[in-house]
């Protein structure tokens, strides 16, 4: 006889189940791979604003050098052309870096950090595509909520590159992208947790919808570097078909296969919404 503890856990799997199915279902309705493609686009043009704004704000804090050299670890859980290229965007950063300070430092983060804020609305546009929701937030606020995700992100990114530094140091070269990638995924279960929570225009998505969408984003996140930073490395061939271009568009596609994930995982937590109401 099936004991009633293993039997709520059947049942628990099983609806969970469902959820997974719902949320890939609407996903693919909600053209979640085109949505994904326009996050991509804004994520890719902000990128060095956003490069900008992480050295100039640490940089108050530490040597720019080190603030690099950190990100660089940090970029160990990308393909080694993409890791490359952020690599030689971070040295162009630090090597025309001015020594700017007082008001004249704080416009200049002001300025990146505002321009950095696009990607943040397009995810803020797709969440709410996800919830079914209309953004009724008005011009202010909604602006407000997307350069307070892009300062938290600029936060979360100094903190994951710092403890990526600390992992990496305490065990082999061997571990070291492995332990760049944990370290990586685990932060962005905690990201995706409080996105999935706060970003869409709805009032009560609970702790336990967003986390069963961040959790299979989260995996699939790890699952999907780790394949395709190997593909890329073995057996794509991206310079003898684009060239220069070669390191663009692995992470252009390393960009994308990220914001794919994490719409997936917002489409699922909004379904696991919907089963509980």
């Amino acid at each position: 006889m099936e004991q009633p503890g293993a039997l709520a856990r059947s049942v628990s799997m099983h609806s969970y189940l469902h959820i997974l199915k719902a949320g890939w279902t609407k996903a693919q309705a909600n053209n979640a791979g085109l949505l994904a493609a326009g996050v991509t686009y804004y994520a890719f043009l902000s990128f060095m604003p956003l490069l900008a704004a992480i050295v100039l704000t640490y940089g108050l804090l530490a040597d720019p050098a080190l603030v690099a050299e950190n990100s660089r670890e940090l970029a160990r859980t990308l393909p080694p052309s993409a890791a490359e290229l952020i690599g030689d965007q971070l040295k162009d950063i630090t090597d025309n870096r001015t020594d700017t300070s007082g008001l004249g430092l704080i416009l200049a983060i002001a300025l990146s950090i505002f321009a950095a804020r696009v990607a943040a609305g397009a995810v803020i546009t797709a969440f709410n595509v996800a919830f079914a929701a209309a953004e009724s937030r008005g011009f202010i606020k909604a602006n407000l909520l997307a350069l307070c995700i892009t300062v938290g992100a600029i936060i979360a990114f100094g903190l994951v590159a710092a403890l990526t530094t600390l992992a990496t140091n305490a065990i082999s070269n061997s571990g070291e992208a492995a332990a760049s990638l944990v370290v990586a995924a685990i932060a962005g279960l905690g990201g995706a947790l409080l996105a999935y929570r706060i970003v869409p225009n709805v009032d009560d998505v609970t702790l336990r919808e967003a986390f069963r969408g961040a959790l299979p984003f989260a995996v699939g996140w790890m699952i999907a570097s780790a394949g395709f930073a190997w593909y890329a490395a073995n057996f794509g061939n991206y310079n003898a078909t684009y060239g220069s271009l070669g390191a663009i568009v692995v992470f252009l596609t390393w960009l994308y296969l990220s914001a794919y994930l994490l719409l997936l995982g917002a489409h699922i937590a909004a379904a696991s919404r919907r089963n509980a109401h």
